[in-house]
């Protein structure tokens, strides 16, 4: 998974100029440097390499939903081992790494930044972290992100999706960022069992 949508997510912000050399059959026409060809009376291109450095955001959802599990892991249990190989991905890739941890509020905000350190403080609050307030906001969380990160930054909504009413703020920030959800569910989510009438509790309330 994180092989391909995390690199491939990684394009870059832009290109930055590194030399100019002779031009070459097959470089494309557009990078011909015109005032070094007519210097010298022969073509020479302009190269250009990939700015690799971007920030990663995480959005943790962190609501009581995610408490659940009925196959020897809660839902929490599998974002937090998702968020921490992204977490690790990032660093070993010397990308900045955040993390937005949500429920109906915003529970904590971590500033982006590199290095293991940070990565493992970033871990010990993912093993760490309860949330505060019942329910799912993931418009809010959506909304604070946006206000928070200006950079162009890669994105991963961890949750398990159990909510509505972010569809147009998810689009607002996708002009901006590159953004991967990564929905967590339980099979009985999905489908309950046949086992006649069950007592059923609200998990965010």
């Amino acid at each position: 998974m994180f092989t391909g949508e995390y690199h491939s997510a990684f394009k870059g912000r832009g290109m930055s100029f590194r030399e100019v050399r002779e031009y070459s059959a097959g470089d494309d026409v557009r990078f011909i440097d015109w005032n070094v060809s007519a210097r010298y009376a022969h073509p020479f291109s302009k190269v250009f390499e990939e700015e690799r450095e971007l920030t990663v955001m995480l959005l943790i959802d962190t609501s009581t939903s995610n408490l659940f599990g009925t196959v020897g892991k809660r839902k929490k249990d599998l974002i937090t081992e998702m968020a921490a190989i992204l977490t690790f991905s990032a660093v070993n890739n010397n990308d900045k790494v955040g993390v937005i941890f949500f429920s109906n509020k915003i529970e904590k905000f971590i500033p982006a930044k590199k290095g293991r350190d940070h990565a493992l403080y970033i871990v010990r609050e993912l093993l760490t972290v309860e949330p505060h307030a019942n329910g799912t906001d993931l418009d809010l969380a959506i909304k604070y992100f946006n206000n928070t990160t200006r950079q162009k930054s890669i994105s991963f909504i961890l949750s398990d999706f159990i909510t509505t009413g972010y569809d147009n703020d998810l689009k607002v920030i996708g002009r901006r960022h590159d953004v991967i959800g990564l929905r967590v569910y339980d099979r009985m989510d999905m489908q309950l069992p046949d086992v006649g009438l069950l007592q059923m509790k609200d998990a965010e309330t």
